[in-house]
């Protein structure tokens, strides 16, 4: 009788932790998502100049490193923003290049897409029963293909090339949001500022990968 009461106390600790680090993990990622949509509407309106592949690869791994680094403390959470940040300036001159190229008509269903196919992902991990964790085997073997894939794109100046790299980054990203919604559902994800990296990353890479295969397909 004791063991059951122990059992079911312990079941119920999990469940409220779980239900914590989902919570959190929803709430930041919606402030560093807003945080981004505003230095990126900044970025946008005084065409700001991109910082560069250099600077930019420099400034996302170094942040990244600074977040894993302090992710249990209040730094952590400073150097989220940071990075969200850091991520949204980028965009702007995206963006913008874009517009100059007449594909600014693109952009609103390219977000569009992008929420909903969050959505939806988010919507399946966190009802399925399903287990998703063999996605990580496939994710690796992807992350191979991508990175040999963006090293032979610098040599490769074919838009289909780029096409089809941008729909595996979309597939990459979709399987990340599946994975780390049900990694934090069982237990497997305990820190929400972890989490929302991962998924601010996914929704990042989700959203220029869709808008590179939408201006392909609008581009005349």
């Amino acid at each position: 009788m004791n063991e059951r009461i122990v059992t079911r106390g312990s079941s119920n600790q999990s469940v409220i932790a779980t239900n914590k680090v989902l919570r959190n993990t929803y709430f930041l990622l919606s402030l560093t998502l807003l945080f981004s949509a505003v230095i990126a509407g900044v970025s946008f309106a005084f065409q700001l100049p991109y910082p560069g592949i250099i600077i930019t690869l420099v400034g996302f791994y170094g942040l990244l490193f600074l977040i894993e680094k302090n992710k249990n403390s209040s730094l952590g959470l400073l150097f989220t923003f940071a990075l969200t940040g850091f991520m949204g300036y980028t965009l702007g001159p995206i963006l913008n290049s874009y517009v100059t190229a007449g594909l600014g008509g693109i952009i609103m269903p390219a977000l569009g897409a992008t929420a909903l196919s969050f959505l939806a992902a988010s919507a399946y991990a966190l009802t399925t029963k399903r287990d998703l964790s063999f996605l990580g085997g496939l994710m690796l073997a992807l992350f191979v293909v991508l990175v040999v894939g963006m090293i032979a794109s610098f040599f490769i100046q074919m838009p289909i090339f780029h096409v089809v790299l941008s729909s595996l980054f979309a597939i990459f990203s979709t399987m990340a949001i599946l994975l780390t919604t049900q990694a934090i559902i069982r237990g497997g994800e305990t820190n929400y500022i972890s989490a929302t990296v991962t998924l601010y990353v996914s929704i990042y890479n989700l959203f220029i990968s869709l808008l590179s295969i939408l201006g392909f397909a609008n581009n005349d």
